[in-house]
């Protein structure tokens, strides 16, 4: 397995980069405790002459100095700061392409290994592989970046193969994972049958090239960084900076952090994410400081009040002081890490401000003074907080315009129209995201809401349909796939007709799910057409035309769900397609 690329800090004040050390062990071996040796050596005071035993003693004396130098080498060279591949990332990615996930095979032209196992797990069959292909189906999200982004969610809670344990409490899981809990199952039984064990082998060595490529990019991000921060990172057990590379995540990047592990997903192709990299490691290294200094932080909360007024600050940091004060300090040594012109820096500051930001200006002009310093951040960040006058900050904000909403109303009509498409975005993303947390009836309602708007919008009708199958109403589900396969203007129950042609993933969904309904109806022979009619879809999916092939081969049969002890019971009903 390859072995990640650990960076190593000898002090944070060095000019040139440190030098890249590869021990996939270290991390492990220095925790190790050192066997007794004690009984061994009492049985040597029975057995040999003085003579042996003091030769002894200095035998063994010298194998546990040396282990014990061993551990501290590996000490010194674990920093918990790493760039590698993750054998979970390539097992679930693999699974998707199994699956007939619709991955951009350009980021794959310098890996002809990954390419050609890509299209070789296409072609699998297995009872595991029909399994995965149904799950799939059954979990797809109308926007691909949302589906991918479930997966890549999951890769980063799970433990390694081949049994993929989940590293945390089932409370504790993310929803978008909770979503798709069921997959872990499936991928260890995929992970068999397709001997994913082997084929990562047979990659690794296009992995390492890649990871090779970002180790002198990363290393500079982190050396730059901590030069700034004037801070030398102390590692500890569990707190951990990883930059995975997954050639098939495309230009995506995906950073999330479970506790003290932080972890950024980054594509093998395209342009370098330096800025997605740069903000992910400023979280690793001053997150901790917010949480440390929290009461000082909170005498500070009024100005939340004038924060929270603005259109444009994200929904999470209207109600949280801390996480907000940590965010808008964060940027502010983003600003200062670019080394911007005066005038730059007063446009950016003026943004900052107008889009609800408004800690951003205080904290850049105490990081002006902290330059000019000596103290490392962690000694400094209090000084920082003092140079926020509530009071003063009040007055500077008396009169501020915030920014409006990107999607606010426009005198123009181009611009009331790209309002009105990014109304109808915003909706359908909320009723998807309600489908994938199984939430039936208000993703019924949200779909509804939206064909109240947007009559006959196909995307509206497809998501009702796949609501009303979670729902149980196999009926109502016919009907609307009906509409949307004919496109003929046919009128179901409470839809008005659907407006436009379906595009070629919801069309072919559309039959499958025909079929599979057919199917559990008895009607074997309408079920077989659907199927065929969703293999003969131009732009048909991939995943799509793999259900159809099946479904052609057998009749659909749902798979058994199991009840877990984990204290969220699951209630039975009727089976779904």
């Amino acid at each position: 397995m390859h072995a990640p690329a650990v960076l190593s800090q000898a002090h944070a004040g060095a000019n040139t980069a440190p030098p890249l050390k590869r021990d996939a062990k270290a991390a492990t071996s220095s925790i190790v405790p050192e066997n007794s040796r004690s009984s061994h050596i009492r049985r040597l005071f029975h057995s040999l002459s003085v003579l042996a035993v003091v030769a002894g003693l200095i035998l063994v004396l010298g194998v546990i100095t040396a282990k014990a130098q061993s551990k501290q080498s590996a000490l010194v060279n674990y920093t918990g700061i790493s760039v590698e591949p993750s054998p979970q990332l390539f097992a679930t990615m693999c699974a998707l392409d199994a699956a007939g996930f619709g991955a951009d095979e350009t980021t794959l032209a310098e890996m002809p290994s990954r390419l050609a196992l890509r299209e070789d797990l296409l072609k699998m069959k297995g009872p595991a592989t029909e399994a995965l292909r149904q799950f799939y189906g059954e979990h797809l999200l109308a926007d691909p970046g949302e589906t991918l982004s479930q997966y890549i969610t999951f890769a980063l809670v799970v433990g390694p193969p081949p049994d993929f344990r989940y590293q945390m409490n089932h409370e504790l899981l993310p929803p978008d994972v909770i979503a798709i809990e069921d997959f872990q199952e499936i991928l260890v039984n995929f992970y068999r049958e397709a001997r994913l064990d082997a084929r990562w082998a047979s990659v690794a060595p296009e992995y390492s090239r890649a990871v090779a490529r970002f180790d002198p990019r990363v290393r500079k991000i982190v050396t730059d960084t901590d030069n700034y921060l004037r801070e030398i990172f102390k590692p500890k057990a569990g707190h951990t900076f990883t930059v995975f590379v997954e050639p098939l995540v495309g230009v995506r990047t995906n950073f999330r952090n479970s506790g003290d592990r932080y972890a950024i997903v980054i594509g093998a192709s395209g342009p370098f994410p330096e800025d997605e990299i740069r903000h992910a490691y400023l979280h690793f290294m001053l997150d901790p400081l917010p949480m440390k200094y929290r009461d000082q932080i909170m005498t500070r909360q009024a100005l939340l009040n004038i924060a929270a007024r603005a259109p444009r600050l994200p929904v999470e940091f209207q109600t949280d002081f801390l996480a907000f004060t940590d965010e808008c300090f964060i940027k502010a040594v983003e600003l200062r890490l670019r080394h911007l012109s005066p005038a730059m820096l007063d446009a950016s500051l003026k943004a900052a401000d107008q889009a609800g930001f408004i800690l951003v200006p205080p904290f850049v002009a105490g990081l002006q003074k902290f330059e000019k310093a000596g103290p490392a951040m962690s000694y400094y960040f209090p000084d920082l907080l003092a140079g926020i006058d509530v009071e003063d900050e009040q007055e500077r904000l008396q009169n501020i315009h915030f920014a409006p909403a990107p999607e606010a109303p426009e005198p123009q009509k181009p611009q009331a129209a790209s309002k009105q498409t990014s109304d109808l975005g915003e909706w359908l993303e909320r009723g998807n995201h309600e489908i994938a947390a199984h939430d039936a009836a208000a993703a019924s309602r949200t779909f509804e809401d939206i064909l109240e708007k947007y009559p006959g919008e196909p995307r509206a009708i497809y998501g009702l349909a796949i609501a009303s199958v979670l729902g149980g109403h196999a009926a109502r589900a016919k009907d609307l796939f009906s509409a949307l396969v004919t496109a003929a203007g046919s009128k179901s129950p409470g839809v008005r007709n659907v407006t436009e042609r379906p595009d070629p993933t919801i069309l072919a969904w559309s039959h499958v799910y025909l079929g599979r309904i057919y199917d559990l109806e008895g009607d074997r022979d309408a079920g077989v057409s659907e199927y065929r009619a969703a293999i003969a879809v131009e732009g048909a999916p991939e995943a799509a035309r793999l259900a159809a092939e099946h479904g052609v081969e057998e009749a659909y049969s749902p798979r058994p769900r199991e009840n877990q002890d984990n204290g969220n019971s699951k209630t039975k009903g009727p089976q779904n397609p």
